[in-house]
């Protein structure tokens, strides 16, 4: 009897794979890193080869390592970084180019080009996103006007387009299916997110040609049947999310008010607001959460581009630290009495300002600062950005005051007791970190699960969510206050404009 998932989590780094049981445990985990390519400043590759080879290799590995057949699994679950765009041949499956990546700033000027001829609005009320490089839709537009015959392929139906998941997908089905769920698609800059459906009107936008498109489905649905000769049996792929909407099923936030917020080398963090897509007034994102059943569930978004990467620049750029752990028992013992400000905006500064211009700054520097200070600055800033993150959110949903209640965490940064604690006495609010820290994956593999009828509706999946440690206020009032007012000078100072 099949009673395995196998969870895929393609990450911007590294791909795993992850083999659950039917309650959701952790049987095996396989992981392997892939090369990064930087072919000039502010462009991210990587070769879809690499990502399609260390997934399979990963899958095979966590397999034999849980010690369990393919034909054991009852399905795929799959989990990946967002916005990532993949173009290959319909025949041949070969890409026409590396995936451009998220994190990718080449389009910054055909943005801007965009926002100048006034398409900001019909972006925004149609996906909820802004113009940005960072989405999927105008690196799609680059690939096609920068590579030879692309353009005139793709109107012929020869090319597909797709995030990684769609690409992932076509691969282990053989080329049988082109498909995606809700989540990716909400990303892609292209996607109607209020019709549920791709837009015409930001397809002639960008001149995308419909037939590049894949079919968009929920988040636990028939997205196809591996082929058996690739993982040793044919295993039905039914459960797809990008990876923050995976996090956010994972930490059980189906109720509108919850707030889920992983850490990694950025932070993102989502308030569920049910079946209300919000429109922001304060420059973050509206975005489907989820998808079951044909009902959407949306959120609002905000993304910080540095949080854990600030603790790496202090490791491996200033050398000051050997190990992203040290950081929390320097803060500990660091001198209260001298309040430094590090402003990560290393790659100009997320949401709520959306500042692309922004650099980095350090604040409060005496001939006494130590490594001490500069630590705890660090895992500081971390927690301020997610305090703006939560505010502007209150400001934007009717419901806002909800959203103080509490925050969900997970992702690397969360092992850090000082952090966390920090974190819920800036934020004035409790912090949960859960006990099974691989939540990403644990939403693919919940979403896959429920769908193979594995797996409990959601509110009795909530149910079985287990805490680890909850952190609660502790701060005086007056030194929050006195704490917030210091970091609101410092990126007063930051910002470009």
């Amino acid at each position: 009897m099949a009673d395995y998932i196998l969870a895929i989590d393609q990450g911007t780094t590294s791909s795993r794979a992850i083999v659950f049981d039917r309650s959701l445990a952790i049987v095996a985990v396989a992981q392997r890193e892939f090369a990064q390519h930087f072919p000039q400043p502010g462009w991210v590759e990587h070769d879809p080869e690499d990502i399609w080879r260390t997934v399979i290799a990963t899958c095979r590995a966590a397999i034999r390592k849980a010690g369990i057949r393919a034909a054991d699994i009852a399905g795929i679950g799959i989990t990946n970084q967002r916005e990532t765009v993949v173009v290959w041949d319909r025949k041949t499956a070969e890409p026409i180019h590396r995936a451009i990546v998220w994190q990718d700033r080449r389009t910054a000027g055909h943005c801007a080009a965009l926002e100048a001829a006034g398409h900001g609005p019909l972006v925004s009320g149609t996906t909820g996103l802004l113009l940005d490089p960072y989405f999927s839709g105008t690196k799609l537009a680059w690939l096609l006007d920068n590579v030879e015959g692309a353009r005139a392929r793709a109107q012929r139906g020869e090319l597909c387009f797709g995030t990684v998941d769609s690409y992932l997908i076509w691969r282990l089905t053989g080329g049988q299916a082109h498909v995606t769920d809700a989540t990716n698609a909400a990303r892609t800059l292209l996607f109607d997110i209020h019709a549920g459906e791709w837009s015409d009107a930001l397809l002639e936008m960008l001149d995308v040609p419909r037939a590049m498109l894949p079919e968009v489905k929920d988040c636990a649905a028939d997205f196809g049947v591996s082929d058996k000769h690739i993982l040793g049996a044919a295993i039905p792929i039914l459960g797809v999310a990008g990876d923050q909407q995976a996090a956010t099923v994972g930490q059980a936030c189906f109720r509108p008010g919850m707030v889920k917020s992983t850490y990694g080398t950025g932070c993102f963090a989502l308030l569920n607001t049910g079946d209300e897509a919000v429109r922001s007034e304060n420059r973050l994102l509206t975005t489907i959460a989820y998808q079951l059943s044909g009902k959407r569930t949306y959120a609002l978004e905000g993304s910080i581009f540095v949080a854990g990467a600030a603790v790496q620049w202090l490791r491996d750029g200033l050398k000051l630290i050997r190990r992203a752990a040290d950081t929390g028992v320097l803060a500990a013992g660091s001198d209260r009495g001298q309040p430094v400000y590090l402003v990560p905006a290393f790659v100009g500064l997320g949401a709520p300002h959306w500042d692309p211009d922004a650099r980095g700054a350090i604040f409060g520097l005496t001939r006494g600062t130590t490594t001490a200070e500069l630590a705890r600055a660090a895992l500081e800033s971390v927690c301020y950005q997610t305090l703006d993150l939560i505010e502007a959110m209150g400001r934007d949903w009717s419901q806002g005051s909800r959203t103080r209640n509490v925050v969900r965490v997970d992702g690397g940064m969360v092992a850090s007791d000082w952090t966390m604690q920090y974190l819920a006495d800036i934020l004035d609010a409790r912090v949960d970190r859960p006990r099974l820290k691989e939540t990403t994956a644990l939403g693919a593999a919940y979403l896959a699960g429920l769908k193979a009828g594995l797996c409990p509706p959601p509110a009795s999946f909530a149910r079985q969510w287990q805490l680890d440690r909850s952190f609660s206020p502790q701060m005086e009032k007056a030194e929050r206050k006195r704490n917030i007012a210091g970091w609101h000078d410092a990126v007063s100072r930051t910002l470009s404009r």
